[in-house]
């Protein structure tokens, strides 16, 4: 008889992408899943070894329903090149209708749950709007992992964290003393399958029940940009007169940014990053709401292993 106080089934959303291939393999690695990869009928992403494939068409939602039947959990990652709230809102509906009891939603991100971020950045406002419409239909129950900037893709862009390793340059928001919360891909992989892992109910160990509907955190580093650039020193192995560092206002380049955006204007000043990096901004969750990082038994990482990472994605782009 099937032990039923465990997710066995998970299907993932994304499993071809970034952040949806670790946590695919890492949930296969526990050897307790079974795990099926959600996919667009046109799709031509590889997917993982060892998942199940199914295609869907999002205009189609009975194909969503027909594809989530069974599952016990589904785990949505949707790329930001997406139509996001479009694409969660028709997969929350679809897994009510399949009876999926477990979602975690496309949250992966800082702290969507202070509205000083909610107010600034209208992104993180569609992740509260996808936890509210889970409550209203009331026929699954959600976890909500805040993750942070990923570290790997943000530091390996220019224009995010601030560092072209090309040029050795660095423009740090502010002083670049301001510490956020982030995470490496894999351990947001190890963080989905801990969680995941977890028994529904228990009175005596953590269990999914004591998070349901509830907005958990998970990182791998609180760190400063000047913390970045330290280690990026001795990943490098150079001074840090070898590098031009520069400073902008963090507030100037959120208004600027904004301002591009309306006007239909991309890549320039960045208001996402330069909105979190504000003093005090919400940036720095480990600090002010702690992480589920020691019940979900993960590592602590080395920092420059990962910046290391970070620089050979951004040399390869």
């Amino acid at each position: 008889m099937a032990n039923t106080n465990y997710i066995r089934k998970v299907a993932v959303v994304g499993a071809g992408g970034n952040v949806g291939r670790f946590i695919t393999q890492a949930l296969l690695k526990t050897g307790q899943h079974i795990v099926t990869a959600i996919t667009r009928a046109d799709s031509q992403s590889s997917l993982p070894e060892g998942v199940i494939p199914k295609r869907v068409d999002y205009e189609k939602p009975e194909t969503l329903v027909e594809a989530l039947k069974g599952q016990d959990a589904l785990v949505i990652t949707v790329s930001g090149r997406s139509p996001i709230q479009s694409i969660e809102e028709k997969l929350v509906r679809a897994a009510g209708e399949a009876g999926v009891p477990w979602i975690l939603p496309n949250e992966w991100s800082p702290d969507s749950a202070n509205q000083g971020l909610i107010d600034d950045v209208f992104l993180f406002g569609m992740k509260v709007a996808t936890r509210k419409l889970i409550e209203d239909l009331r026929k699954s129950s959600y976890v909500a992992v805040a993750t942070g900037f990923w570290y790997e893709y943000s530091l390996g862009i220019a224009n995010n964290y601030g560092f072209d390793f090309a040029k050795r340059a660095v423009k740090f928001y502010d002083d670049g003393s301001t510490k956020i919360s982030t995470s490496t891909w894999p351990q947001v992989g190890r963080a989905v399958a801990a969680l995941i892992s977890l028994p529904v109910h228990s009175d005596i160990e953590p269990c999914l029940e004591r998070y349901k509907n509830q907005l958990v955190y998970i990182n791998s580093f609180t760190v400063s940009q000047q913390d970045m650039l330290e280690s990026a020193l001795r990943v490098t192995s150079t001074k840090e007169t070898d590098w031009t560092v520069t400073k902008e206002d963090s507030r100037q380049l959120y208004e600027q940014g904004i301002k591009e955006m309306k006007e239909g204007k991309f890549g320039g000043a960045n208001f996402l990053y330069s909105r979190v990096f504000f003093p005090n901004g919400g940036g720095d969750f480990e600090s002010t709401k702690g992480t589920l990082n020691r019940v979900l038994g993960l590592l602590k990482e080395n920092l420059d292993e990962a910046t290391k990472r970070a620089i050979e994605r951004q040399v390869q782009a």
